[in-house]
């Protein structure tokens, strides 16, 4: 039975290659959005610009979230990874547990949510208060969610 629980963490090794078609996804979507800004560059405002970027940006994040989460949750819950010493490793991999790649996160999902409440400031006029409101108290709660789960992280490690 032991054996059998413990050889199921296999199941989510296909999960976490799965991620990387997530992320082959996400670079034809970063390259579509460049693809459609670049042309324009000179012709746009200042504000679509940054939007723009803000949106690039956000992508990014994105993808860098799925890296930290494909690697980390592969080494922590199915297997270490078994790269010949000849490639090139990535300094961080085997030193994030559980509770610290939570709070990476949390802490990346903060900063998504920073900068899609910013496109929406770049652009206030096109949304309605109420609506508003709701995109601040959401983000609101995601610093608070995070704030919190690192201050219970500090408390646990002691």
């Amino acid at each position: 039975m032991e054996r059998l629980m413990y050889a199921s963490r296999w199941i989510l090794a296909p999960i976490y290659l799965g991620m990387s078609l997530i992320l082959m996804a996400l670079f034809v979507k970063f390259f579509q959005e460049l693809y459609h800004f670049i042309p324009h560059i000179f012709e746009i405002n200042e504000t679509d610009f940054i939007l723009t970027l803000l949106t690039l940006i956000d992508l990014t994040l994105v993808g860098s979230l799925i890296v930290l989460i494909m690697f980390s949750g592969y080494e922590n819950f199915v297997s270490r990874l078994d790269i010949g010493e000849s490639t090139e490793k990535l300094d961080w991999l085997g030193t994030h547990d559980y509770g610290s790649m939570k709070i990476k996160v949390a802490s990346s999902i903060v900063a998504i949510s920073s900068i899609h409440l910013l496109k929406i400031f770049m652009n206030i006029g096109a949304t309605a208060n109420d609506k508003l409101m709701w995109y601040v108290l959401i983000h609101l709660t995601l610093v608070i969610s995070a704030l919190f789960m690192g201050y219970l992280d500090k408390l646990t490690k002691h």
